[in-house]
């Protein structure tokens, strides 16, 4: 929907309300077109309901104001003797109908002078946890929303387990776009496991100031544009098409903005022509083969804190490896298997392979070699190891898995570019080579009537040659390189699916520990995610001042009572 679009919802909704209130309106004093008024009716509303002005605002906010509605309907009804808790609930189940019937019939008496405190205890709690969840709503909508990091994708610089403050005013909140949902739940409602949303209307993109851009390594929150699973965690199941801010969030780094030229090679990011230095706090991760000099990898495992990830080792008769018929069948299938040594009968290589693969082959485990996921630290020392042999990174071989799935580039997650992103106001020729790379976000992004017909472009009926881009679009990458779903494999994110700035890290538990007792990482408690050198604990500082708050609190309370 549009601006204009929601201007008319606006205007119709308040002509809807002043059919059904008027005469509320003038048995408190007021004229009948006054309630016909946008905003200037629900000023004098509040005055009726003897409540402050401010509260328009929050009728205006999306999700609050499903909120606020309800509360103010019921503040009618008290302050027109309609106590009873049945035309309560009535007049909710209703979608607030049952005013326009009384409106119409019996509107009561205006009380002038009602008294805004409960009369009964389970009144008072209900009226504050009202409140406490619209306040709450507030502040996960446009401030801080707290975030669960639910993969290893940023290992080590984030960690499965970690708990977040993610902030929305760095990068400038967004309004939702979804405004008829469940508050302070993302696409799915907990518990009873059914959608929290309802995909129309969509409110236009808004986004308030920020205080700052999003800049390049930057740790950002950002819905998934490639989002249509049911579920998260399952990929099997039914499709669905999600509204963007009810798209799976991801947690990512920003290694490309808009504007920039990108390759890598070899692993490494080039951003216009220079690589891409990451910051202290920064752990890049790849994928290597380790072998052992004795029989088995096992001692190394422990003392380094290793452990086995999607590749295996894998011993192959020589003779089938370099059967053409075998390569041709690991290629058409993207296997990513890769040699590391040979003898005279085996050919030892490392990579992913499915169990039906691995029997047809007869193909063994490799006792001395071991797939890892390795830091450069622990890279650098495994390979001083003396019961190393060999510590080898692995590099996956090119073909259509990686965005934008041409085969013809061979691009790989090693080895990809050079691709430009798109900057807001940058135009791109439009031909064979452009078109798979930029038809998607042309298309879905940008809402463009794209066509290739015969080796023509055409916007709607209008053939063309360029296209110049309305939006801003980033790269996101995972730390952890060779176990990441990033851009690498659905391409650009752009500025309207953008979250927020991970900023604080207030708990974290590693949930591959067996003991409860030990799944804490109290290292990690209150530390933040961005910053110079390595991060650091402020959990001490913080029991401090909580201790501080109490103890202050128990000698103020004590010096006022004696006053008293």
């Amino acid at each position: 929907m549009t601006a204009f679009h929601w201007l008319l919802v606006i205007l119709v909704f308040h002509f809807i309300h002043g059919i059904g209130t008027w005469r509320f309106y003038e048995l408190s004093g007021y004229k009948r077109w006054q309630a016909f008024v946008p905003v200037y009716n629900m000023a004098i509303f509040m005055k009726i309901i003897n409540r402050p002005t401010w509260w328009i605002v929050l009728l205006y906010i999306p999700i609050i104001n499903l909120l606020m509605i309800p509360v103010i309907w019921l503040e009618l009804l008290q302050n027109f003797g309609k106590t009873e808790r049945k035309e309560a609930w009535i007049t909710v189940l209703t979608l607030g109908l049952y005013l326009a019937y009384l409106n119409y019939t019996n509107p009561g008496v205006h009380i002038t002078d009602r008294s805004l405190i409960k009369k009964t205890a389970a009144g008072d709690t209900l009226s504050s946890v009202v409140f406490a969840v619209i306040v709450a709503t507030l502040v996960h909508t446009y401030a801080i929303q707290p975030f669960v990091i639910p993969t290893a994708s940023l290992e080590k610089s984030l960690l499965i387990g970690d708990f977040l403050f993610v902030s929305k005013f760095h990068y400038g909140a967004r309004t939702p776009m979804t405004p008829i949902a469940a508050p302070m739940v993302h696409d799915t409602i907990p518990l009873i496991k059914t959608k929290s949303y309802l995909s129309w209307p969509q409110l236009p993109y808004f986004r308030f100031p920020g205080f700052e851009d999003i800049q390049r390594n930057d740790i950002v929150v950002f819905n998934w544009p490639a989002d249509t699973v049911y579920k998260f965690f399952d990929r099997s199941g039914r499709s669905v098409v999600k509204p963007i801010d009810k798209k799976s969030n991801y947690v990512k780094r920003c290694v490309g903005l808009p504007g920039d030229s990108l390759q890598i090679l070899h692993g490494d990011i080039y951003i216009n022509g220079k690589l891409n230095v990451l910051p202290e706090r920064a752990k890049p991760q790849f994928f290597y083969t380790l072998v052992a000099k004795g029989d088995s990898c096992d001692p190394l495992l422990d003392e380094y804190d290793l452990r086995h990830e999607t590749m295996f080792s894998f011993n192959i008769r020589k003779d089938l490896w370099e059967n053409p018929q075998v390569q041709k069948y690991f290629s058409e299938n993207h296997f990513t298997l890769q040699e590391f040594a040979r003898d005279s009968s085996n050919v030892a290589v490392c990579g992913q392979i499915d169990q039906e693969t691995f029997n047809k082959l007869n193909m063994q485990l490799n006792e001395k070699a071991i797939g890892v996921n390795l830091t450069q630290e622990k890279y650098e020392k495994l390979k001083a190891d003396t019961r190393v042999e060999s510590v080898k990174r692995f590099e996956f071989p090119g073909g259509n898995s990686v965005f934008p799935q041409v085969a013809k580039l061979n691009w790989s997650v090693d080895n990809f570019g050079t691709l430009f992103i798109p900057k807001a106001g940058s135009t791109v020729p439009l031909n064979e080579n452009t078109y798979p790379i930029y038809k998607k976000a042309i298309r879905v992004y940008e809402g463009q009537d794209l066509k290739h017909v015969g080796g023509q472009f055409y916007i709607g009926d209008k053939a063309v040659t360029s296209y110049t881009f309305q939006k801003n679009y980033y790269w996101m990458m995972g730390d952890n390189r060779h176990n990441s779903e990033d851009s690498r494999y659905w391409g650009f994110v752009p500025d309207d699916h953008i979250v927020g700035k991970p900023v604080f890290i207030w708990f974290s538990l590693d949930w591959n520990t067996p003991k409860w007792s030990e799944r804490i990482r109290w290292d990690r408690l209150f530390t933040t995610v961005s910053g110079d050198g390595q991060p650091q604990s402020y959990f001490q500082w913080f029991l401090l001042a909580l201790v501080g708050y109490f103890v202050g609190n128990y000698f103020w309370n004590k010096r006022k009572n004696s006053k008293a």
